[in-house]
């Protein structure tokens, strides 16, 4: 059975995560400890004992998702993925854990994107906002539509989509969308306009990491976020990982093409169940759906 290893992005993190691996594997303990170490703060504290609202900061959210996911994938002992694929942060877990990137390397690109991402939302205030029950079709138009920066950012399924932008615009797309027909639309609680223009100033810091960084073909192909497509030549694969900044990720045609690739079985790594729903709304019972947290 062709299987695909999925990992999560920022919103799946809780208090608590990733102590019982800590708990469990000296391995795990080793790589909690260099985490420490690489980050300069004690993140293993934050992420075990932590509130949900310590967790939220993006500077730890997005390094305490890497580490629980690639700790996971590090740990476990049937870890022979087919392909692989990370939804927004969740690209470089998966990177790392099919060995295009080392751990080290991995956790060192994520602090800095998650720092210059934060910038970015000190700079450039902006909003997000998840559109449910509507169409690609429609929201691309309506945002094509409005006054000032929203695009999609996140098409997450066939009737779910996030919107990311300035303040302004997004709740004005989001007003319009609301009339168009959306059941649910809900402003989303993250510090900035991630996966969008605004985040330029971002993606520009962040190519200077990129490009400082070693990466080598990974095991298996990875199914990135911009293109949604197999990919192992490692210089395609850093220019999608600073592209995916301001880019859309497109998670709908991502589990397509995995399926359509000959995927049967999709297993969750990481914190959360989020991939899991999203893989069942797009292609239902058409494979199995797994998790480990």
């Amino acid at each position: 059975m062709k299987t695909a290893y999925i990992f999560p992005g920022q919103g799946s993190q809780f208090p608590g995560m990733g102590k019982h691996l800590y708990d469990d594997s000296s391995v795990a303990r080793d790589m909690f400890e260099r985490a420490n170490d690489i980050l300069g703060f004690k993140i293993s504290e934050i992420m075990f004992e932590g509130s949900e609202e310590d967790l939220r900061a993006t500077k730890v959210t997005q390094p305490a998702i890497f580490l629980h996911s690639f700790i996971l994938a590090a740990t476990m002992d049937d870890f022979c993925p087919d392909v692989v694929a990370g939804h927004s942060l969740g690209e470089f877990s998966a990177l790392t854990a099919a060995g295009s990137i080392s751990f080290e390397d991995g956790l060192r690109l994520v602090a800095r994107r998650a720092t210059e991402m934060r910038k970015c939302c000190e700079y450039a205030p902006g909003a997000m906002a998840a559109i449910i029950g509507t169409d690609h079709a429609t929201i691309d138009r309506i945002c094509a539509e409005t006054d000032g920066i929203v695009i999609p950012a996140n098409y997450n399924s066939d009737m779910q989509v996030v919107i990311s932008g300035e303040k302004a615009a997004v709740e004005s797309a989001c007003a319009r969308l609301s009339e168009a027909g959306a059941r649910r639309i809900l402003m989303l609680p993250v510090e900035g306009a991630f996966h969008s223009p605004l985040m330029e100033p971002a993606r520009l810091e962040f190519a200077k990491a990129i490009q400082e960084t070693p990466v080598k073909a990974p095991s298996c192909p990875i199914f990135q976020n911009v293109p949604a497509t197999p990919v192992t030549d490692p210089e395609e694969i850093k220019q999608n990982m600073l592209l995916q900044l301001t880019y859309p990720v497109r998670w709908t045609e991502i589990v397509r093409n995995m399926v359509a690739d000959g995927v049967e079985r999709f297993v969750e790594v990481g914190p959360g169940k989020t991939l899991q729903g999203m893989v069942k709304r797009i292609a239902g019972t058409e494979v199995t759906i797994e998790g480990i947290e």
